[in-house]
């Protein structure tokens, strides 16, 4: 079986990665309590007992409490930070209502992300730290001495983006002397710019495509690991539908669901494994803190072992509602 990008950097063999997004209550300022830190005990116990080392944070994931809840969950189980991953994001600056001002990567704002992660978590180090969107005014230079003081400092080990395209992460990675390791994408049987781009090269219908070109290819030529969060969609092939569901949903639903019973196996392991068949080694970020759906998702890589060329294509087509082109 051919190792993921992560797992040949000795970094994470972890094939799913579980989104620590919905950790410590709601996006306001009201304080975490008791029973947020039993929730998140319950959704990390869920994935170590499928797998999953490997744990996906950002500072402002519910305004900081995210981490400060992880960091309790550390706190009762010391021997537990030897033995996983944790990722962590900055370069979002919110509003006091939690609603998003700007983006920053500047060398004191990483530098102060990185050090109110580290405080909330409880923990020494980062294993890995990512870039969470693009900063209109980032500077390459200015990354570089903010990644270099926080690798010299031991306080990360490696870096990475989210949602950035080729000519983003060559324009950062010019100034680095370590590669980056990682890009986290939205990808998804609802979100499928990532594919269509690729099969829409010279036809008309690829002005409509949402997606940096070539991202795909650059990831894979360059050995960048590709994360996907909501990798689920929010649960909407797998119980949760949306408001008005349209024919394409209806069916890849029926087709998910069809394929899971064929298979002895969940909505979910189908659309993850789905999307792990991609040879990018795709890596999904399970953005679920509730433990009956992470244990849901425990056969997804076996099922990205037994899916076939042509149920992956029927899957492909199904969702997209249109036939190839």
């Amino acid at each position: 079986m051919r190792k993921m990008p992560l797992e040949k950097r000795g970094i994470s063999d972890s094939r799913l990665v579980l989104g620590c997004m919905g950790f410590g209550g709601g996006w306001n300022r009201d304080p975490y309590t008791t029973e947020h830190i039993k929730q998140a005990q319950a959704a990390v116990e869920a994935a170590l007992s499928i797998g999953i080392t490997m744990y996906d944070h950002a500072d402002i994931y519910t305004m900081g409490k995210a981490e400060a809840v992880f960091g309790q969950v550390l706190k009762q189980q010391p021997d537990l930070r030897d033995n996983i991953v944790i990722q962590s994001k900055c370069g979002i600056v919110l509003a006091e209502d939690g609603k998003l001002t700007r983006f920053d990567f500047s060398k004191s704002h990483i530098l102060e992300s990185v050090d109110g992660t580290l405080a909330r978590l409880g923990i020494e180090y980062l294993d890995v730290l990512l870039l969470h969107r693009p900063d209109p005014l980032m500077e390459p230079e200015e990354i570089a001495e903010a990644f270099g003081i926080l690798k010299q400092s031991g306080k990360v080990r490696h870096f990475g983006v989210s949602n950035m395209s080729p000519g983003q992460i060559r324009f950062i990675q010019r100034e680095l002397p370590d590669e980056l390791v990682v890009n986290q994408l939205e990808m998804n049987l609802a979100r499928l710019d990532w594919l269509n781009q690729g099969i829409h090269v010279n036809q008309q219908a690829g002005l409509a495509s949402n997606f940096a070109e070539g991202l795909m290819e650059y990831m894979q030529t360059e050995n960048m690991q590709i994360q996907a969060w909501g990798p689920l969609a929010r649960g909407r092939f797998t119980g949760k539908p949306s408001d008005n569901p349209s024919a394409a949903e209806l069916a890849t639903t029926e087709l998910v669901a069809k394929l899971a019973k064929q298979n002895e196996t969940s909505p979910e392991a189908i659309s993850l494994g789905w999307l792990m068949r991609h040879p990018s080694r795709i890596q999904p970020v399970i953005g679920s803190a509730n433990p009956e759906r992470i244990i849901a998702c425990k056969d997804a890589i076996e099922q990205a072992e037994l899916i076939t060329r042509e149920q992956w294509n029927e899957l492909y087509v199904t969702a997209r509602g249109a036939v190839m082109p």
